[in-house]
């Protein structure tokens, strides 16, 4: 099998990344992903229900 070239990345990016998680760990992340979520709930079901209005 055979492996693939390891791809690069540019050092700012990695040592950002790497500064963000120690300080922070997963929170952001996960805060980001439920408000997100919540989001996307509110406006798939005003999406969905906005068909069901009556118009009498």
């Amino acid at each position: 099998m055979e492996h693939l070239p390891h791809v690069t990345t540019a050092p700012w990016f990695t040592e950002a990344a790497g500064a963000a998680a120690k300080e922070q760990g997963a929170g952001n992340l996960l805060r980001v992903v439920l408000i997100v979520m919540v989001l996307g709930s509110v406006l798939m079901a005003w999406f969905l229900l906005r068909g069901y209005k009556r118009d009498d």
